[in-house]
């Protein structure tokens, strides 16, 4: 008897190497994916940190003898239409009481035009206080988030002993969900009249826009599932019921979740949210009553072969 051996049965089914390059591919395409959007993310980060709160220096005097405010633009307020700023005044030249000194050398009466209209008195020998003052925002609707855009302008001067000192801004922006662009002129008198545009900040659009494709990619899914679910004449399959139902009121938790608070009524709410909740209603209204027919006939169905 003649004994022959295999070496394909011996050594097994042959392994082919496409498939394992294809995954390593794939792993190392999806890799490739992460690293761009991250570093991306990183990069539109830093670029965002770098360009805001940062101080900028308006309408500084060329008079050796001057008052510097040390602006802080916070808390933009859409509703009440107001934007506060925290003024801090420091004294250079033979204003101040020595060289780096914050002390006044003499009287000072700064006038901040806003809403209302305040007044900083700093005697001989004394450092001012950082003053709050809201100036009222024009240009504007709440309703037009995340697009709505504002402006905002306001009169800084200053006299000692009746006669005007000439005064320069530096100018910060801290708020968070808003970017304050601001533009000083000086007059003839030393005065600043301070004239800026407030828009939401970039990470705020980014979200915002996020949340509107959100709120699409959603309905559409949900329509979908419907969808599928009517075609194929089924009953009530409770898990799918049960997940529109979910997204219907995830929808509402993730709108009031919106960067700013904005109002129910907003540009987001017609592009997106009132469709997709819409959408999402119906799309479970229709496939409970489906399934509630579906369910009646199948019952008919079996109690007539029951009788049979």
């Amino acid at each position: 008897m003649q004994v022959t051996t295999d070496e394909s049965a011996a050594t097994g089914p042959a392994v082919h190497p496409a498939p394992r390059r294809r995954r390593h591919r794939r792993f190392i395409a999806l890799l490739a994916v992460v690293v761009t959007l991250c570093s991306a993310g990183i990069g539109l980060y830093l670029n965002e940190r770098n360009t805001r709160e940062q101080t900028r220096e308006l309408a500084i005097p060329t008079a050796p003898d001057w008052i510097e405010l040390d602006v802080t633009a916070q808390d933009v307020d859409p509703t009440g239409q107001q934007l506060t700023l925290y003024v801090t005044p420091v004294p250079h030249g033979g204003l101040a009481a020595g060289p780096d000194s914050a002390a006044f050398a003499r009287p000072v009466e700064i006038t901040l035009t806003g809403l209302p209209k305040a007044t900083v008195k700093v005697a001989e020998g004394e450092s001012a206080a950082t003053q709050a003052v809201q100036i009222g925002m024009y240009e504007g609707t709440k309703t037009d988030y995340p697009f709505d855009r504002y402006r905002t302008e306001a009169g800084f001067g200053a006299t000692s002993g009746g006669r005007a000192v000439p005064v320069g801004l530096a100018f910060t922006d801290t708020d968070p969900f808003f970017v304050v662009r601001p533009e000083a002129r000086a007059s003839a008198t030393g005065s600043v009249i301070l004239d800026a545009r407030i828009t939401r900040s970039r990470s705020t659009f980014i979200l915002s826009w996020f949340m509107i494709a959100a709120m699409w990619a959603i309905a559409l899914a949900v329509l979908g599932a419907a969808e599928v679910l009517y075609r194929k004449r089924e009953g009530l399959v409770w898990p799918s019921l049960g997940w529109m139902a979910a997204s219907l009121f995830a929808l509402i938790g993730m709108r009031n979740a919106a960067p700013g608070s904005p109002p129910i009524g907003s540009l987001m709410d017609y592009v997106a949210f009132f469709w997709a909740e819409g959408i999402i209603a119906a799309s479970l209204a229709c496939t409970a009553w489906s399934g509630i027919r579906t369910e009646h006939r199948l019952r008919r169905e079996k109690d007539e072969a029951a009788e049979a």
